[in-house]
């Protein structure tokens, strides 16, 4: 009964004194789901690997199995044992090979579905054991297991870019949850948990606010805290997008501390978007320390090349994109989009990597899935890339063009941050055709929206992109005699351009090989020699001098 209502404490104690009595692999089995809401890994593993033996023993194939696949997904959750945890679905599916189809069976192809589809980026294994999921569930009369096979088949859909027929199966349930039609208090949370984690990958965070409120409630209420964590990673992603930098660290902190103590292993995902938080606010260093700690987590990796195009290292960048790509299936179009993006940036960037005739060929692929997926976001992104492409190429008009529809789109999916950014570009499309005065409004606007979320380097790039439109012209300098450099030195004018990066004092000396307090001398002679107050004023008297 206790655990039933989801009283897990009493539910603990009272399959204790049953144990004191005689041990059950029944009382083992419901001391170690009391455990394993209240977080307590090590009575976890003893009761369960216990009570998978007890089942053995007396011949019961079918329990057995079932904790073959509790035990696979707290190898996973609290150890980050993929190798056990792999080795534990095998056993599983050894123990029910054979048998008549029951809720273990669902159990396993669901649990197997998660891994196929979340860790190891394969959705057409997970889309078939999600399909075996529904079907189960559908014969055995168990309407919980055969929605949560529809969330995660919905999720596979939407990973392989079908995202209209995903969603529209993904509605589906949350109808039946709505509906009051499901009971099981675990599978309801894990079919919402599946809806949002599919809203997140194409970017529809309309939709997957509302799901992360309700599996909130529904957590808080039940006590359900591991998932819990889970959604409030999650909703710090749609609190990030849409401009809710103070609540989405918040709920990323809390959710990192809490999995650090009880769930190591499901710690690296929240890690990783805490990155990609740092560096949107600017804190480049930050950035690289938390990517690094999240391990093989595919946002940790997309997550340093990001980082390496903003400080300007488009071949890191572009290698780090690249590697991405190889590790997923060509099915899994959806994820392949961030990198795919990143991969244009890099590719369109000035410089001795740019690679036009690559950045067209990998826009081509982006604009398929983005057309193919049908979201706002993704459209702005794929035109966003085309505007790039086009201004590389100096197809200014083109470029007007697909970077103002990106600016409609991304105004359209309420980012304030994406917005900021791509008027910025647009701005110096504006610039090339001569509209300074338009490039300027632009800019403005950004410099509004950047100021109020507090993104300190594009704050610092913004500034002295306008502080260089609204200079006086200076007179051109002829390379052979050399121009004003205001007393710099090659070391300080190289560190002022990586200033204009936005790297740190800790970053330029890593950058440079010298030590962070040489990098200070430099920078405090540079603003004396500028005659500037601070290091935002630099880029900008740089940007006037035509230094950067």
């Amino acid at each position: 009964m206790a655990l039933e209502t989801g009283a897990w404490l009493q539910a603990r104690q009272a399959f204790e004194r049953a144990l004191a009595a005689e041990e059950t692999p029944e009382a083992l089995e419901g001391l170690g789901l009391a455990a394993w809401w209240l977080d307590l890994a090590a009575v976890v593993f003893d009761s369960r690997e216990r009570a998978y033996k007890a089942y053995r023993d007396r011949g019961d194939m079918v329990s057995a199995g079932r904790m073959a696949v509790w035990i696979a997904w707290d190898s996973a959750a609290f150890r980050g044992e993929a190798g056990v945890a792999n080795g534990w679905i095998q056993r599983a599916r050894r123990l029910l090979e054979g048998q008549p189809d029951s809720p273990e069976h669902a159990f396993l192809a669901a649990r197997a579905a998660v891994f196929a589809l979340i860790d190891n980026g394969n959705p057409e294994e997970a889309e078939a054991l999600a399909a075996e999921t529904v079907r189960i569930g559908q014969a055995i009369g168990k309407i919980d297991y055969e929605m949560v096979g529809r969330a995660l088949h919905g999720f596979a859909l939407v990973t392989m870019g079908r995202v209209t027929e995903g969603l529209r199966e993904l509605d589906e349930v949350s109808a039946s949850i709505l509906a009051g039609e499901l009971s099981d208090r675990l599978l309801i949370a894990l079919a919402g948990c599946y809806l949002i984690g599919a809203c997140d990958r194409v970017r529809d965070h309309g939709r997957a606010v509302q799901w992360c409120e309700r599996i909130k409630a529904h957590s808080q209420k039940w006590g359900l805290t591991p998932l819990f964590a889970v959604c409030r990673t999650q909703y710090a992603s749609v609190c990030m997008w849409r401009g809710g930098w103070e609540e989405a660290e918040r709920e990323l902190t809390s959710a990192c501390d809490e999995f650090a103590v009880c769930r190591p292993g499901m710690t690296t995902d929240g890690l990783a978007r805490l990155g990609e938080l740092r560096r949107r606010q600017g804190r480049l260093d930050e950035a690289n320390t938390l990517f690094e700690r999240s391990g093989a987590n595919p946002l940790a990796l997309l997550g340093l090349a990001s980082v390496a195009l903003d400080e300007g290292q488009m071949r890191r960048a572009t290698e780090l994109a690249e590697r991405h790509l190889r590790r997923l299936p060509a099915k899994n179009r959806i994820e392949r989009a961030a990198a795919l993006e990143l991969l244009i940036h890099a590719r369109s960037a000035p410089g001795p990597d740019q690679d036009l005739a690559c950045a067209r060929d990998t826009l081509t692929e982006l604009r398929s899935i983005a057309t193919e997926a049908h979201t706002p976001p993704l459209l702005a992104a794929a035109s966003l890339a085309a505007g790039l492409v086009a201004l590389a190429a100096g197809d200014l008009d083109d470029a007007r063009r697909e970077i103002e529809d990106a600016l409609d789109l991304y105004e359209k999916s309420e980012a304030p941050f994406e917005m900021a950014r791509t008027r910025v570009h647009l701005a110096r499309v504006l610039e090339r055709l001569e509209r300074a005065d338009a490039a300027v409004a632009e800019v403005d606007r950004a410099l509004e929206a950047l100021r109020h979320l507090g993104a300190r380097r594009e704050i610092l790039l913004a500034e002295a992109m306008r502080e260089r439109l609204t200079a006086n012209p200076l007179p051109a300098v002829s390379p052979s005699v050399g121009r004003d450099t205001s007393g710099l030195t090659g070391r300080e004018l190289e560190v002022l351009r990586l200033i204009s990066q936005g790297l740190s004092n800790q970053a330029i000396a890593g950058r440079l090989n010298i030590s962070e307090h040489t990098v200070h001398r430099h920078v405090a002679n540079t603003l004396s020699k500028l005659d500037v107050p601070s290091r935002s004023a630099a880029v900008a008297r740089a940007a006037r001098l035509g230094l950067l």
